[in-house]
């Protein structure tokens, strides 16, 4: 019975445990980058204090971090840029997506793709914003609507899927 030992399965959960942290380390990194380039490297500038703050608690390593602040100062830095994706859900539940991203068309297609395969629709600017108030802690919805159970399991897999993409840093929904 190979692989079915304590250390094959200790190998697995690590690596499993890695690839969360991993993805966890590349958002906050995109962020620190594009913050750094706003602020011409400034490390006292409060945005990026925070985000800094934010993702030591994650236990970002320090190196980790420096390089991406010194990565954002670099005159050949791509340019990160910030877009809100807006669509609906399964019963109609309004999500607001929060991307950070070098290329806009491909982020755009993914984020198509990933709603329109999790019964969603990509929507036009404005059109489930309304239903949220922006807040320094994110999007807060203003209304909001119930679900079914089989609406409920389908949201939660499509911001999970949401999630996992590199380029999303935020999804916000208005479900109860």
């Amino acid at each position: 019975m190979s692989g079915h030992n304590k250390f094959s399965k200790i190998k697995h959960q690590k690596a499993a445990t890695d690839a969360k942290k991993s993805q966890v380390f590349s958002k906050y990194s995109r962020l620190i980058t594009s913050e750094s380039k706003k602020v011409k490297g400034d490390v006292n500038s409060p945005s990026l204090v925070f985000i800094i703050e934010k993702a030591r608690k994650e236990n970002m390593p320090k190196d980790v971090i420096e390089r991406a602040v010194k990565k954002g100062t670099e005159s050949g830095a791509g340019s990160m840029e910030a877009i809100m994706y807006e669509g609906y859900g399964p019963g109609g539940v309004g999500i607001i997506i929060e991307v950070l991203t070098d290329n806009r068309n491909k982020s755009a297609q993914e984020i198509k793709f990933i709603l329109s395969r999790n019964e969603a629709s990509l929507a036009a600017m404005g059109a489930a914003s309304w239903a949220f108030t922006k807040q320094e802690r994110g999007w807060i919805p203003n209304t909001t609507i119930s679900l079914e159970d089989s609406d409920i399991e389908k949201l939660g897999k499509l911001v999970d899927e949401l999630e996992s993409n590199d380029d999303v840093q935020a999804v916000f929904t208005n479900a109860e």
